[in-house]
């Protein structure tokens, strides 16, 4: 689905880009497309050389579940002492919590497709499980006990 965009990217900014391919929910459950993409990001940095890549230049990005993906590729190759390190990671409205739908980004943009916070908890709950009986529990909050939300209170807030 972002094959143009890709060639896009790579003709324009005169790069090499590399597009995985990753298992998909609710087929495959998560960590599948997680470790497609951390497989893959793994042995393109291994192997640069071959590519024709300086090894101190290599971005991860992603959209929605990619930048998920791609947030979670990059903390785990932060401390890979035997990797080169990412030069950055691009973010497009990455889908990065699931603790709190009532924040104002979901009040601003609740009639914006597909921004709504009906679609990314449907999809939340597809990519972890592929179970969405429980939509409601998530939309109001209660899949979060008490103590929990408060410990991310300092990092999910409205604030």
């Amino acid at each position: 689905s972002h094959e143009k965009m890709c060639r896009y990217l790579a003709k324009g900014g005169q790069l090499l880009v590399v597009s995985v391919g990753y298992r998909l929910a609710p087929e495959h459950k998560y960590p599948a497309a997680y470790e497609d993409c951390l497989n893959a990001t793994i042995h393109f940095m291994r192997n640069t050389e071959h590519y024709g890549v300086d090894p101190a230049n290599v971005i991860v990005c992603g959209d929605s579940a990619g930048g998920n993906l791609a947030a979670a590729v990059s903390q785990t190759l932060a401390g890979r002492p035997d990797l080169p390190k990412l030069r950055a990671q691009i973010l497009i409205y990455p889908g990065l919590q699931a603790v709190d739908f009532h924040l104002p980004s979901y009040q601003q943009n609740h009639g914006v497709p597909p921004l709504l916070r009906e679609h990314a908890a449907f999809f939340a709950l597809q990519y972890l499980n592929g179970d969405t009986a429980n939509m409601e529990e998530i939309l109001e909050g209660s899949h979060i006990p008490p103590d929990m939300r408060l410990k991310c209170r300092m990092w999910v807030n409205p604030d």
